[in-house]
């Protein structure tokens, strides 16, 4: 009897294995790309093609002492970070950087995968397309552009309401089925047929729906408005005039070629600080205007549909204990008390991934790591500016 049950056991097993064999073997025949890369995302390795962003001999950024930030303080934001599996924690303060920690075997040299503070980077880059007059403006209609629009309700669309996520564009709910929309668009082969497909179900400053479509269409919109390859303009407009190191981004496939504009902007934690201090400087980097003080003043605007975001870029301006970014998602971002600094400026990428900017106290901070989803966005700038010193 015992045999029987073992041989039934063995049996059930090799039959749930070859169930399991076939549809895995049925998902990949359906979507080779997607499968290849699920794969390589778990194996923590790049899910696509890397396209160069090339940096140029950087302004050297002062490295100081923390003198009006307490030891204390410093300490606890490096304890909490830690414990969060950080890689990097850089903080600057005063034109200065006054703590550069790195965490584990990760040093000066790593290239974090970011996620979407990418986006904030891509708002800067559409304000500098209006600064050259490549754009005419905000409210221009994105359709001028993203022709494909042009005869049906999305020519309603600004390039204002995809900064500000307010276009009324639908979006893929996230999924874990490998052949999902959401897939599709996160790790297919062509990012573009996936973007264009998305019809307006919303009219524009409806709602507020935070996604990766409308980054996505302004990558697109930027690459056609230029007529060149959106990582050779970033190198122009950005990297090459503040960068220390080479960049990359992630392409949808060798065929397509499309940047995936809505995240995966792969740098440096000190890269990332540039990024901060620009923002700090109110569009300068150095003596340079990299971008518009105006098109600063406007990113960091609350929109009509979300006090706490700008041009794609997050704000403090109202306390949320649980910031929504969609309401097709579970997903929040915790915030387990108000930031002490309302006038704070932050970029978000997935699992903690910030750069916090609170010009009132002339402070960037910087983290990357693995990701956590139980990150709270108001520990590391309240521990830091409440251990600054006003003497």
């Amino acid at each position: 009897m015992f045999f029987k049950l073992i041989k039934l056991i063995v049996k059930i097993f090799i039959s749930v294995v070859f169930l399991v064999s076939a549809y895995i073997g049925y998902l990949y025949f359906q979507s080779p790309t997607v499968m290849t890369r699920i794969t390589s995302m778990i194996m923590g390795e790049p899910t696509g093609e890397l396209e160069t962003v090339k940096a140029s001999n950087a302004v050297f950024i002062n490295s100081g002492s923390p003198k009006n930030i307490s030891d204390e303080s410093i300490e606890a934001a490096i304890e909490f970070s830690e414990k969060m599996g950080s890689h990097a924690l850089l903080i600057y303060q005063n034109d200065e950087i006054i703590l550069e920690k790195y965490f584990d075997d990760y040093n000066a040299e790593t290239i974090s995968d970011t996620q979407s503070m990418h986006k904030t980077v891509l708002a800067m880059m559409v304000g500098i397309a209006i600064d050259e007059g490549i754009i005419e403006s905000v409210n221009e209609p994105a359709s001028k552009h993203l022709i494909e629009w042009r005869d049906d309700s999305r020519n309603q669309i600004t390039i204002k309401h995809l900064l500000q996520q307010s276009s009324g564009l639908d979006y893929p709910e996230f999924s874990f089925h490998p052949l999902s929309e959401f897939n599709q668009l996160m790790l297919g082969e062509d990012v573009t047929k996936m973007t264009l497909r998305q019809l307006a179900y919303r009219q524009p400053n409806e709602i507020f729906e935070y996604n990766g479509v409308n980054p996505q269409n302004l990558g697109l919109l930027l690459q056609r408005a230029y007529d060149k390859r959106y990582a050779d303009l970033l190198s122009e407009k950005i990297w090459q005039k503040v960068a220390q190191d080479d960049a990359s981004v992630v392409l949808d496939s060798d065929k397509n070629q499309m940047p995936r504009t809505y995240c995966c902007l792969n740098a440096t934690a000190r890269d990332w600080l540039r990024i901060g201090t620009i923002i700090l400087n109110e569009g300068k980097f150095k003596d340079e205007q990299i971008v518009s003080k105006s098109w600063i003043n406007e990113m960091k605007t609350p929109s009509i549909t979300n006090p706490n975001y700008g041009y794609l870029t997050w704000l403090g301006t109202e306390h949320q204990e649980n910031r929504i970014y969609n309401p097709k998602s579970t997903a929040t971002g915790i915030h387990g008390e108000p930031f002490d600094d309302k006038d704070i400026i932050y970029l978000d990428g997935f699992g903690g991934q910030r750069v916090y900017v609170i010009p009132s106290k002339k402070l960037v901070i910087v983290r990357t790591g693995a990701g956590q989803m139980e990150w709270d966005d108001s520990v590391l700038p309240n521990t830091i500016s409440r251990g600054i010193r006003n003497d």
